[in-house]
């Protein structure tokens, strides 16, 4: 009953929220400001090379180049053996954990693939021109080390309850792995200041927002006359029901989806932009060209070389969210006896997400011509789906199926995110994953019923300040994650860890 009750009062709350006038104005007019102090300061910029780029993509960048170096290129060395673990080759059925390597991935890049692989890429082309597109891919490249450190100290790290639920992530690596070199309570600090950003991250950047941009191109096609257009929240309560339907299931539900989900999804996407690419492939030569000069070119209309390359590095950045340290709680939760295996799965995600899918996005607007000859703030979600029109007249509908899915994988996976920082916070139990649950289920519903922008900003900058405290503990446990690699190796070489059957 208290259940019932709780819902009943969360419902008529929404019901008057959305059906108050002026509720975007009022809320923004008010509560804009304070949040405005902490959006401007994570988002705000620093000279670099005469060009002013936020703080938060050079402190992500900087990070990924020197896990990069001091691991000794593994993004590139282990590519292949991440792969067959990928495949189950070194698989122990019998291993703690809740989830495959498979799953882990999927519901890890569902909360990565997304609509920034579709408007992201749109907006970076748009700004820095063709070139942006090589920075992006050398950004995503460097990231896949930022992924194996904080993925493989996920699993190190973890709780396994009783039950046989994981809680990993940051929040229990920064605890601690600091305790063990006798900074407990500075490690309790960075966990708690992660866990907050977190839960308002999960709610904002992998809610609202997510519901919120679907929405917008589901208007797109439907029309600006449609009954969705004025009546957002019934989107939302669908959203919200099959979102609901999924998470309630725990890690091993949302696993399951997910698996086949993003597999499905990635597939349709790709396959459209290779189709669109293979229709025009006399112009891919001149396309490909076109993103080479454009990384180098000094004097160009797109603010030269360093403006080029900052703008590929930050919408790289902000698409792969490698270095946040969200993935890692959805890795924490695979089987496993040695933590570094899911570390080298995890190298997959920033490839997948930024090398390939922004890749092909980035290629189908190019050999399309719709990169403007002027840095402009246009383009998003639209330009994408104009670039795609341009040769498949039904392909904004394709679009539309994926943009939806994309906000659906993305808005379940955060769901998990927060949960477990959540849990954190305030303890396990049905009680608290009630709570958290009914409140992340009600701001899909708002999300898809006002536009609440200085909240989303601030969401959005959550999500980012989460990479604070998670690069910190990185750079101080990196030695940890050495350790555990060359012991695993020396497995493998020695025979030690043998292909499973």
């Amino acid at each position: 009953m208290k259940i019932k009750t709780l819902l009943a009062v969360l419902l008529t709350t929404l019901t008057t929220l959305v059906s108050a006038e002026g509720i975007d104005d009022t809320i923004n007019q008010t509560v804009g400001p304070v949040l405005g102090v902490f959006t401007n300061l994570i988002f705000s910029t620093i000279p670099f090379f005469g060009k002013q780029v936020p703080w938060v993509v050079i402190w992500l960048v900087v990070a990924a180049s020197f896990f990069t170096i001091y691991f000794k290129f593994i993004n590139l060395r282990s590519f292949r053996l991440g792969f067959a673990l990928l495949r189950g080759k070194y698989n122990n059925k019998d291993a703690p954990g809740e989830v495959t390597h498979f799953q882990a991935l999927s519901t890890a890049l569902s909360g990565t693939v997304g609509l920034g692989n579709i408007a992201g890429v749109a907006t970076a082309v748009s700004i820095g021109g063709a070139g942006a597109t090589f920075w992006m891919i050398v950004c995503g490249f460097l990231g896949m080390s930022s992924k194996f450190v904080e993925c493989t100290l996920g699993v190190k790290y973890r709780d396994i309850l009783p039950n046989g639920h994981v809680h990993g992530g940051p929040m229990r690596y920064l605890t601690k792995g600091f305790a063990e070199k006798g900074m407990a309570g500075f490690g309790k600090i960075l966990a708690i200041v992660f866990a907050i950003m977190c839960i308002g991250g999960s709610f904002g950047g992998g809610n609202m927002f997510q519901v919120n941009q679907a929405l917008e191109q589901v208007v797109s096609i439907t029309g600006e006359d449609s009954f969705l257009a004025n009546n957002g929240w019934v989107f939302g309560v669908v959203v919200a029901g099959l979102v609901g339907i999924t998470i309630i299931g725990g890690i091993k539900s949302i696993a399951r989806v997910t698996s086949r989900l993003v597999p499905f999804m990635g597939i349709l996407y790709v396959i459209s932009g290779l189709i669109v690419i293979l229709m025009n492939a006399s112009h891919v030569p001149e396309a490909i060209g076109a993103i080479f000069e454009g990384a180098f070119t000094s004097q160009s209309a797109f603010g030269g070389l360093i403006g080029v390359l900052i703008v590929g590095f930050q919408r790289a950045a902000f698409s792969n969210e490698a270095g946040i340290g969200s993935a890692s709680i959805a890795h924490s939760a695979v089987k496993t006896d040695h933590p570094v295996t899911e570390g080298l799965v995890a190298l997959y995600e920033p490839f997948i997400d930024t090398v390939v899918v922004c890749t092909i996005t980035a290629l189908v607007i190019g050999i399309a011509g719709f990169i403007p000859e002027t840095p402009t703030q246009g383009g998003g979600i639209a330009l994408t789906s104009a670039a795609f029109a341009s040769a498949i007249s039904w392909f904004p509908y394709v679009l539309t199926v994926a943009a939806v899915l994309f906000a659906f994988s993305t808005m379940i996976a955060w769901s998990y995110y927060g949960l477990r920082a959540f849990n954190f916070l305030f303890g396990h139990g049905k009680a608290q994953d009630m709570t958290y649950n009914i409140l992340f289920l009600a701001f899909v519903v708002l999300g898809s019923s006002m536009s609440l922008q200085a909240v989303i900003d601030f969401s959005d900058a959550m999500i980012f300040a989460m990479s604070i405290p998670n690069l910190i503990g990185l750079y101080f446990l990196a030695p940890v994650v050495k350790k555990e690699l060359t012991k695993y190796m020396a497995k493998i070489k020695s025979g030690e860890i043998k292909p499973s059957s």
